[in-house]
């Protein structure tokens, strides 16, 4: 028996929103999703869950670095923000006029557009 076509999760978090970190580290703070990774279902999220990260040498950088950059953190934790009253939202679905489905706030009934109202 054939195994079923695995589809990526639909995700209430996309590239570009702005998000607020519910717990870890960072509880409390906002900041912008730079990457989302469907499959894992972790996102990065700009100046948050900063880790050190060894480069060794190489021919065009022969000493090797220590960068700090960011690393993927569960969307469990991250809630997205309402462009329109800047709290944090549960995010829906449902058909707008065109009939196209998308996203909005089950706080305030707004759709979000990428992050923005």
């Amino acid at each position: 028996m054939k195994e079923p076509i695995k589809k990526n999760p639909k995700l209430h978090v996309r590239t570009g929103d702005p998000v607020k970190i519910l717990s870890g580290k960072h509880k409390n703070e906002q900041g912008v999703v730079l990457r989302v990774f469907p499959k894992a279902c972790r996102a990065i999220v700009e100046g948050m869950n900063m880790v050190t990260k060894h480069i060794k040498p190489s021919a065009g950088n022969p000493k090797g670095t220590i960068q700090k950059q960011e690393a993927p953190m569960h969307l469990s934790n991250l809630m997205v923000l309402d462009p329109s009253t800047g709290q944090a939202a549960r995010i829906g679905r449902k058909r707008n006029a065109a009939g196209k489905l998308q996203r909005y706030s089950k706080k305030t009934r707004n759709f979000i557009h990428n992050g923005q109202a």
